[in-house]
């Protein structure tokens, strides 16, 4: 049998790295919405200044499964 998800859209900024801004929106959701299963990098964005990365925003989207889905 199938599964269903929903997706949701999120957006997380780090000044590390790409890798911590999908962390960090990841955890935050996490705290709130049951049952992550995967996400998606839509998108991969920065701020610059003087010549040097400052920040990185990466936008995601991520699926769950919806009440009463089982694995």
């Amino acid at each position: 049998m199938g599964h269903v998800y929903k997706k949701i859209e999120l957006v997380g900024s780090s000044t590390e790295s790409i890798e911590d801004a999908i962390h960090t929106a990841i955890h935050r959701a996490s705290e709130t919405v049951r049952h992550l299963d995967w996400f998606e990098v839509k998108e991969v964005r920065g701020w610059i200044k003087d010549g040097k990365v400052q920040h990185f925003q990466v936008v995601l989207q991520v699926g769950f499964r919806l009440e009463g889905e089982t694995q």
